[in-house]
């Protein structure tokens, strides 16, 4: 019961009546759902690494009590996909990698200039408390003043193949003023290829190098939450939409869409003649993300 009440002091800021009163529901959950909970303790504290995972990022704990990740997504399937994803970066990524990780630090795999006003443009890797709903990390796109144009959050756990898979929670978009012009900016850089697209790219390529079988994505009926749906019920953003746009197709589960690990280029031939020199230098740039990726990712590998 202490640790618990010590872990609901780390997550919640008890200063604030809304903060306050999940810290209560918190516990009441903990104290509910007590042998489970002690899988989840003996779990992190039976490994070090994962000890001072959990250390930095309690919410690791809150996350099996509340109804993140998917929809209809139970207590028991919550605690296996958050030791199965802590489980695969344990032994893929070295030590420092995840409590780099898990420590408020960014995982740099590539960048492009874009221009003058807008600089650099970074993919990273990150696990922030705000991410937690939909996942258990985040692959990001930031500008330099750290403001987040795209990002993918998503959890590493097997399927019911038993193969290893990135399971993406949820895309999110930009939120500051401007987006539309600087969405505008980014995809004329990349010779016409979307910025949403881009950080799928990204997460593909990802998901390629660390090995894994493949990808699932949230649907519209599978997101956690309705925030997605605006008070007239149409979609704000349709997952499912993009995910077969972007040769994904359906499952047996409704909440999820599988999507290929690589994306499907068109050959010289199905390019219009005046096009070609723009699908030239968007698939270098493609490739060279690839690359990057590659390298920055083996950086991080266990030894």
């Amino acid at each position: 019961m202490q640790k618990f009440i010590e872990l609901g002091k780390k997550i919640y800021d008890l200063n604030n009546p809304r903060e306050a009163h999940r810290f209560a529901v918190f516990i009441a959950r903990c104290l509910i759902n007590r042998r489970r909970m002690k899988r989840v303790v003996k779990f992190f504290d039976g490994d070090e690494l994962l000890r001072q995972v959990a250390e930095n990022f309690p919410y690791v704990y809150e996350q099996p009590t509340r109804a993140f990740f998917y929809h209809r997504s139970t207590f028991d399937e919550r605690v296996r996909l958050i030791e199965d994803h802590m489980t695969f970066l344990r032994t893929t990524l070295a030590p420092k990698a995840v409590l780099d990780l898990y420590s408020d630090r960014t995982l740099e795999l590539w960048s492009m200039e874009l221009d003058e006003s807008l600089g650099s443009m970074r993919l990273v890797l990150r696990a922030e408390p705000g991410q937690r709903k939909e996942g258990l990390a985040a692959l990001m796109l930031l500008l330099p003043d750290g403001e987040t144009i795209y990002q993918i959050m998503f959890w590493i756990a097997r399927d019911r193949s038993d193969d290893w898979s990135m399971w993406i929670g949820a895309l999110q978009g930009p939120n500051m003023d401007g987006a539309k012009d600087i969405i505008k900016k980014i995809t004329k850089k990349c010779h016409a290829y979307r910025t949403k697209n881009l950080i799928l790219y990204a997460a593909q390529a990802f998901a390629r190098t660390l090995g894994l079988k493949k990808i699932y994505a949230v649907t519209n009926e599978g997101y956690y939450a309705n925030n997605h749906v605006r008070r007239d019920r149409k979609l704000k953003t349709s997952f499912s939409d993009f995910w077969l746009e972007a040769g994904g197709h359906h499952t047996d589960d409704e909440r999820f869409d599988e999507l290929p690990l690589i994306e499907n280029r068109k050959t010289v031939e199905e390019i219009p003649s005046h096009k070609r020199a723009t699908y030239r230098r968007r698939f270098a740039l493609l490739d060279g993300l690839d690359d990057a990726v590659k390298k920055n990712i083996a950086a991080l590998i266990r030894r």
